[in-house]
């Protein structure tokens, strides 16, 4: 027997032609979902292609649609920022189940300097994608922007501003920060602080809003000694519990922004010889891993982030099949998990 390789024997668009008794272009617009073929044709074609088992070619596909069958995930983040955050794992996961049924490749992009955000400008320009989905969202990134110039369909997690006009989808950030101090108030904590996210990011706005909300029901005015900013990471929750600790020393219940930032609070209060939570409570924001793993386990306000993952994800396609539709926004409700730490 001949070693020399087998012709290729799958069937041709041709051949589906042939077997319907139609012409090339009919199948062509059958197999690309468009317009213009009366209803016998399309059911003759259809059966053709299921007697025949034919699978059109995707290159040739991408050329009469101009679609990619491929999405972009950009994270703004570095690399570590995105091994030690549990939430991008979960946004992650949630993106991918969304796409588990479709034949939609997804790229995940890393963009950490302006060389990268350049050459990812260069990418979307060329349409190398048809859509994006953003993550980690700062005031002041010019991508969204970008990205709502081109019309590439865009769906964010988070925003710019209340005032964001791409599609967007977030958790009740304010409510769920209220609901986390409206505890603390209630058990008799006093002097309650913060630890709160970018400044520049709406999700670090929104959570020290929620912290200001609480106070103004119980008719407290929240004193800004209260409130120092960090990044999300745990060396910054345990710099800023230092910072409110060294100007408020009666701190006895702290907020964190963010799981993360929650244990590096932790670990300075025991530094610090503070017991949690007979001398200071903490509450973080996320449910995450980390919250039933620190010592003791962190009660925490749980958004539903694997739910944002999938709802960014199903609003991307629709925006992908239809780049007419209005823009969308969805706020996700959040619960508050009760653990050792309260």
């Amino acid at each position: 027997m001949s070693s020399a390789a087998q012709p290729d024997r799958r069937p041709t668009l041709e051949a589906v032609a042939r077997l319907a008794g139609v012409g090339r272009g009919t199948v062509s617009r059958v197999v690309n979902g468009l317009p213009g073929v009366s209803a016998k044709a399309r059911t003759a074609v259809e059966a053709a292609i299921a007697e025949l088992n034919y699978v059109p070619n995707p290159a040739a596909r991408s050329l009469v649609t101009s679609r990619t069958d491929s999405i972009a995930l950009v994270i703004p983040e570095s690399e570590s920022r995105l091994a030690a955050e549990p939430y991008f794992a979960a946004v992650i996961r949630g993106v991918s189940s969304e796409l588990a049924d479709t034949e939609m490749q997804l790229l995940l992009i890393l963009v950490r300097d302006r060389r990268e955000l350049d050459r990812l400008i260069r990418f979307v320009e060329a349409r190398r994608v048809d859509g994006v989905l953003l993550v980690s969202v700062h005031r002041d990134d010019p991508l969204p922007a970008f990205l709502e110039k081109t019309r590439i369909p865009t769906v964010l997690v988070g925003r710019r501003s209340v005032d964001e006009p791409l599609s967007h989808v977030h958790s009740d950030n304010a409510g769920g920060a209220a609901q986390a101090v409206r505890l603390l108030l209630d058990r008799g904590r006093t002097v309650v602080a913060t630890i709160a996210g970018p400044l520049d990011m709406d999700v670090g706005d929104s959570r020290l809003q929620g912290w200001r909300d609480a106070h103004a029901e119980r008719d407290i005015l929240p004193d800004e000694s209260l409130v120092a900013a960090a990044d999300f990471t745990e060396e910054g929750g345990r710099a800023a519990m230092g910072e409110l600790l060294g100007r408020r020393p009666d701190i006895d219940a702290v907020f964190a922004a963010s799981d993360v930032m929650a244990a590096g609070a932790l670990t300075e209060l025991r530094e610090r010889g503070r017991r949690v939570p007979e001398d200071v409570a903490v509450i973080g924001f996320d449910d995450s891993i980390v919250a039933r793993h620190t010592v003791p386990p962190l009660t925490s306000v749980s958004q539903p982030t694997e739910e944002i993952g999938r709802t960014i994800t199903r609003l991307l396609l629709d925006e992908i099949n239809d780049p007419a539709a209005p823009r969308r926004r969805f706020t996700l409700p959040t619960t508050l998990t009760e653990r050792r730490s309260t």
